[in-house]
């Protein structure tokens, strides 16, 4: 298996659900950067990546999406489809999500700032790099 889904505590009462997410405690590493992918277009992929050093942590906290991931010798889809479900995605990971219900808003974290240097973008390149 390239990683697993955490199940995050979820607190609530008859006024909701809540579900908290902590550096260092529920997500494996310091949060730098928060983004979120919604609105997405039917059949279409996105990801399509790896990276060289950041770490992520993957959250559909609305609707629902499907993640590939692939270590460069296994590859392994994952659903996403409950708001207290993570998938964390490693550094040299090739990560692609798709299969978006209409209402998905994924939400991601990651471990560094944006930088696009540290973005693989070529399958080969990857293959190449997961080798050394």
């Amino acid at each position: 298996m390239i990683t697993t889904l955490e199940n995050f505590n979820v607190l609530g009462d008859h006024r909701g659900q809540l579900v908290a997410l902590e550096s260092n405690r529920q997500i494996p590493f310091d949060i730098k950067r928060v983004f979120y992918v919604y609105g997405t277009q039917e059949a279409i992929s996105r990801g399509n990546h790896a990276h060289y050093k950041t770490k992520q942590l993957l959250v559909a906290v609305n609707g629902s999406c499907k993640v590939t991931l692939d270590n460069g010798r296994k590859k392994e889809t994952f659903i996403l489809n409950e708001p207290n479900l993570g998938l964390f995605q490693d550094s040299l990971i090739w990560g692609t999500m798709h299969d978006f219900s209409n209402d998905c808003v994924l939400l991601v974290l990651a471990d560094r700032y944006y930088k696009k240097s540290d973005y693989i973008t070529d399958f080969d390149e990857f293959l190449e790099q997961v080798k050394n």
